[in-house]
């Protein structure tokens, strides 16, 4: 992938970039992140066995069950997997912004957003709030779908080229450059869907509007994403036939992400619950990956592993840190979208007749959301040094 691309797992596989990270023990399948079926059923193929039994249940009657299942699986899967963008971005974030650790261009791009990012969005949450302006806080809701079809895109894509990496099957520019436009028209296609056939929503009781889209927008980008679609499958195909082999589970990813996962997300109305909890485990297994190696490198050194009570209590045992990092991660995202706007929203007096429903609980999951993307196209694109060290050592 071009470097200049800014998407979330932007990973170019080149051996220059890839610098194994220092590790003790027994030795792992590094074509794999966790293994040959764990990565499969990460990734998406665990969407290609769940779509056909969800089709199979009655939605009157398992729409609240699995409704319930989701929210718990939600302090399991999805708010973690943001919180963990988080822990990682903003470790060492002094070196990172402010030296040259990085690069200049790197550190430009912490720097905006670490610190310029949220204080944008914070502004503009802020001054809709104090406004008591819902039509301006419903753009901001909008603005979190947009985000979230975009990162579901380049999700994908990143996993197949993680997964290149990994199986040192890497896919030439001019492919990569065909699968990349595909992302963006599907994703348009089904952003453009999204506000033809749903013109009202609400989140936590505050109600946002979709944009009036016409009718023949929708026709054009759905064909476009038709056209791109039957080039990337033709790239793929010409690219099995010259090479005689494909990341497969990083094509799986591709697809599962940009078609089950996006394009055709409404295509039952139980699987629309269960896609987010799919997305946030592919996001998972790679950080956690990433955090297992980096714990693996740092605690080569005694002063590393000396530096603090938990890492003394831990010693050299990577899955001990990884899992004090997990524990973390999950009660950060508790605390993120439960616990503090939940507290905040009943302590902090605000005209509730103006602003129906629960302000606070509203502006912190767009602010998580659409901040989280904003790390991400930082923290995994192909010029970071850090993560390419960490991610495929």
């Amino acid at each position: 992938m071009q470097t200049q691309s800014t998407a979330s797992f932007d990973l170019t596989p080149g051996s220059a970039g890839v610098t194994p990270a220092m590790s003790k023990g027994k030795a792992r399948d590094r074509r794999y992140l966790f293994g040959p079926v764990v990565d499969f059923l990460c990734l998406g193929g665990s969407s290609l066995l769940l779509l056909p039994f969800l089709f199979m249940l009655p939605e009157a009657r398992y729409a609240g069950p699995v409704t319930t299942l989701m929210l718990l699986l939600a302090n399991v899967l999805n708010h973690p997997h943001f919180a963990h963008s988080y822990q990682i971005f903003y470790r060492g974030f002094a070196r990172k912004a402010f030296t040259l650790s990085l690069g200049r261009e790197m550190q430009a791009r912490y720097l905006f957003a670490g610190l310029v990012a949220p204080v944008l969005l914070a502004a503009f949450l802020a001054w809709g709030a104090l406004a008591k302006d819902t039509r301006l806080l419903g753009h901001g809701a909008n603005l979190m779908v947009l985000a979230v079809g975009w990162h579901y895109a380049k999700q994908g894509y990143g996993m197949l080229m993680v997964d290149a990496v990994l199986k040192r099957r890497f896919l030439d520019e001019r492919t990569k450059k065909v699968l990349l436009v595909n992302c963006y028209a599907v994703w348009l296609a089904a952003w453009v869907n999204l506000n033809v056939a749903i013109s009202k929503d609400d989140l936590w009781g505050l109600a946002y509007y979709s944009f009036a889209l016409p009718r023949p927008l929708q026709i054009v980008t759905g064909l476009a994403a038709m056209a791109t679609s039957a080039a990337a499958t033709w790239a793929l195909a010409m690219h099995w036939k010259r090479k005689g082999a494909l990341p497969v589970n990083g094509v799986v990813a591709y697809g599962v992400s940009l078609y089950l996962w996006l394009l055709f997300v409404n295509v039952n109305p139980l699987w629309g619950l269960v896609v987010p909890a799919l997305h946030s485990l592919q996001y998972l297994v790679v950080v956690w990956r990433f955090q297992l190696n980096y714990e693996t490198a740092q605690l080569s050194s005694e002063a590393y592993r000396k530096g603090s009570m938990i890492r003394a209590l831990f010693g050299a045992n990577p899955a001990g840190h990884l899992a004090v990092f997990v524990i973390f991660g999950a009660l950060l995202g508790f605390l993120g979208f439960w616990g503090v706007p939940v507290a905040v929203d009943g302590l902090v007096p605000y005209d509730r007749q103006a602003i129906p429903g629960a302000l606070f609980p509203f502006m912190f999951w767009i602010f998580l959301n659409v901040h989280h993307y904003v790390l991400d196209s930082v923290m995994w694109r192909s010029g970071n040094p850090d993560t390419k060290t960490h991610l495929f050592g």
